[in-house]
């Protein structure tokens, strides 16, 4: 472990692949180079600032009012504050007439303790389910606020150039509200985020633990999953462990259900419909000689398809009531239905990909699989065509833990490639957007 390293400079691609440095490629839009490199130290160190200081969902009260006072600095024309408690809108007009388009970041943090051994590392610790628990960003939504901060200095500096408008949401919440509270994007749509200032498209990223720093990544259509959580409640009889004649066993009831539970994915579903369910949480009883009266089971299932995902339900409903029926007890199945499948918008991606590749060249941009995590992003492309991508993270001398982990690391040199990707992006999405002159 060490300390992150510095970002290149931007007369050279920060890429890092096999340790090497890549060349600008033509077609990137120097105006956008030479405003990063006017903006980037600030923008590093309000990443920093937001690594070191991190908020759990629907909490980001620090980091919000940064995000709002960085684009009253700007000169936004319009600032938004407290969608869905704590999302921040920012609305800037560019000089010649256009169409709409928006970009998203997510502020949140996670409830982990973190372990990167940067001079920035949080230190922040908080209740969480009646828990104290550390709080780090440990998937990469300090580098997501920190590159559209980004975008939105480079695009105000040269907005006499813009043909439309931007609209930059904030969001709180992408990893879910606390329990009992609402939250994320979801919310964000009910409140109107993509109202008013109507967006003809919505554009997104996502740092990636898999990949390098001076990639890029992408998946046309299905990109991730749907995900949805389940708690079950199995309720038999208690007794002596040594007269289990005399009970009516959860625990028996409650293993025979997670087993049961793997034969929908393999025989209840097509093969060739990803899904996955799996059983997270198994508890129960007091005592070693004790039959308890209950068990609780919890988890999680993630599905493309819609009918993937009303047959798993449906399944796991009936195994549940045959397996309870048959040894005397009864159930509770509350089945959420969560975050749904976040699907590239196909049209849109073929049009945006040229984009990405130059900026970091054919060799660099990657066309990833579908990954059965999810993410809220899908509340906004369900609205307005969108266009989620994958940011390569990994300094490949330091090296990452996995998303959601006390070792995962975002690095630095990451933010210069996402500020450029993004701002080119939707730069050259309002180019193709333009009113005829004919």
């Amino acid at each position: 472990m060490g300390t992150p390293r510095t970002p290149f400079s931007l007369a050279l691609l920060a890429g890092t692949l096999a340790g090497t440095l890549v060349t600008p490629l033509a077609g990137q839009d120097p105006a956008v180079d030479a405003a990063i490199d006017g903006v980037l130290d600030r923008i590093v160190e309000m990443r920093h600032r937001i690594h070191q200081f991190p908020e759990l969902g629907n909490r980001e009260f620090e980091t919000a009012a940064m995000v709002a006072a960085h684009l009253r600095e700007l000169g936004f024309d319009e600032v938004i504050e407290g969608v869905a408690h704590t999302g921040v809108i920012g609305i800037l007009k560019g000089g010649l007439p256009g169409d709409v388009v928006a970009v998203r970041a997510d502020m949140d943090a996670l409830p982990v303790t973190e372990n990167t051994g940067y001079s920035f590392a949080s230190t922040v610790r908080t209740e969480y389910g009646g828990q104290e628990v550390g709080v780090m960003h440990a998937c990469g939504h300090d580098v997501h606020t920190a590159v559209q901060l980004g975008v939105a200095s480079v695009l105000a500096s040269m907005r006499d150039r813009i043909p439309g408008t931007i609209k930059f949401i904030f969001q709180p919440a992408e990893e879910g509200p606390p329990p009992g509270e609402e939250g994320g994007a979801e919310l964000m749509v009910r409140e109107g985020a993509l109202e008013g200032v109507v967006p003809s498209a919505i554009f997104g990223l996502h740092t990636f633990s898999s990949m390098d720093v001076g990639t890029l990544g992408y998946t046309p259509g299905p990109a991730l999953a749907a995900v949805d959580h389940f708690k079950i409640r199995i309720v038999g009889r208690q007794a002596h462990g040594a007269q289990p004649h005399t009970s009516i066993d959860p625990v028996v009831m409650a293993s025979q259900a997670v087993t049961a539970f793997q034969t929908i994915r393999s025989r209840n579903l097509s093969p060739l419909e990803p899904s996955v369910i799996t059983v997270g949480v198994m508890r129960g009883g007091e005592r070693f000689n004790i039959i308890p009266q209950e068990m609780w089971l919890e988890g999680t299932v993630r599905t493309y398809n819609p009918d993937v995902r009303d047959a798993v339900e449906r399944r796991m409903d009936e195994i549940l009531d045959g397996i309870t029926r048959a040894g005397g007890g009864s159930y509770v199945l509350d089945y959420d239905r969560g975050t749904p499948a976040t699907i590239n918008d196909r049209a849109l991606t073929a049009q945006m990909a040229p984009t990405l590749a130059k900026i970091v060249g054919d060799e660099n941009l990657l066309v990833i699989e579908p990954t059965m995590g999810g993410e809220d992003f899908a509340y906004f492309a369900n609205e307005v065509p969108g266009f989620f991508y994958r940011l390569g993270s990994v300094n490949p001398e330091l090296g990452s833990g996995g998303h959601h982990t006390p070792d995962f690391r975002a690095d630095d040199a990451s933010i210069s490639i996402g500020m450029r990707a993004m701002s080119n992006l939707l730069l050259d999405y309002l180019k193709s957007r333009r009113p005829s002159t004919d």
